[in-house]
């Protein structure tokens, strides 16, 4: 192995454990009770839902309409929701949370139904 390669390839290792460490800051208690607002795009469309969450419930209003959820927090920065009056079976779905990452005004997440692999994301925006 010449030195060039050796060169290379040590500052590729050393680079790669730096970036391994890195993780994303998360202060997820921050935003477990408040008033929000949602943005997620699906296929191409730009939804947003204003919501106020506490502990294990969250009321969210979207174009007019109201909804009440459930919630059940696994920990900090995951939670499951589930619609308190589906009616409909798709509202019977159960939907997994998890915060992805936090700044001082907001986070982004993924949310998927449970046991869907298809996930989408979104961010959230405390407004108290």
């Amino acid at each position: 192995m010449s030195i060039t390669i050796l060169k290379k390839t040590t500052l590729f290792l050393l680079t790669l454990s730096l970036v391994s460490c890195y993780n994303q800051e998360r202060n997820c208690k921050d935003f477990k009770t408040g008033k929000f607002t949602s943005e997620t795009t699906i296929e191409g469309k730009k939804f947003t839902t204003e919501f106020e969450r506490n502990t294990d419930i969250q009321i969210e209003t979207y174009e007019g309409k109201i909804d009440t959820f459930k919630v059940r927090w696994i920990n900090d920065c995951e939670y499951i929701m589930q619609n308190a009056n589906p009616k409909s079976m798709a509202e019977k779905k159960a939907i997994s949370v998890r915060i992805l990452s936090t700044n001082d005004k907001g986070y982004t997440f993924e949310y998927s139904y449970v046991g869907d692999a298809k996930k989408q994301k979104g961010t959230v925006t405390k407004l108290d």
